[in-house]
C-alpha cells in the first residue's frame, strides 16, 4: 500500500481554529486542517510552512506539535503530523487551493464533514488546552 507522510496546521485564531474545504478529487467537499506532504529533505515545520503559504498565502508560526496521526484509506496510509499554530501577523488566509474556508469554535468542529485522518486531530484537540 502506498504511504503518503504530510503535516497539518491547526491554526487558532482568537479561540477559533480554520477549517478548509476540498476543492477536487474523491474527498471533494470534505473538510480538513491545511497542510500537504513533505518533500525531502524537508523537515516536518519547514514543509508545514511551505505548505500553509503556498495554499493560503499566508505566514504561521508554530506553537507547538500536537498528535501524529496514522490512517489508512482505501487506497494508501496517511501519517499526518500536526501541529497548533497561529498567523504570524494579521493578513488573513486566501484561499489558493480550497473551495472554501471557516474559522470554527471549538464548541463548532462538528459543523463540517471532516475527512476520517482530520477527526482523528479534533479527538487529540479537545484532550488540549486549545
Amino acid at each position: 500500500m502506498k504511504h503518503i507522510n504530510v503535516v497539518c496546521a491547526v491554526i487558532v485564531n482568537k479561540g477559533r481554529i480554520f477549517a478548509c474545504q476540498r476543492g477536487y478529487g474523491e474527498w471533494k467537499d470534505w473538510w480538513e486542517f491545511p497542510g500537504g506532504k513533505i518533500e525531502p529533505g524537508e523537515s516536518p515545520e519547514e514543509a508545514l510552512q511551505r505548505e500553509i503559504r503556498e495554499e493560503l498565502a499566508i505566514d504561521i508560526t508554530i506553537d507547538s506539535y500536537l498528535t501524529t496521526v496514522d490512517y489508512d484509506y482505501p487506497d494508501f496510509h496517511l501519517t499526518m503530523h500536526c501541529y497548533l499554530c497561529h498567523l504570524k501577523d494579521d493578513t488573513l488566509p486566501h484561499l489558493l487551493e480550497h473551495e472554501a474556508a471557516r474559522w470554527l469554535g471549538k464548541d463548532k468542529l462538528e459543523e463540517v464533514k471532516w475527512l476520517p485522518a482530520d477527526v482523528e486531530v479534533i479527538k487529540a484537540l479537545s484532550d488540549s488546552k486549545e
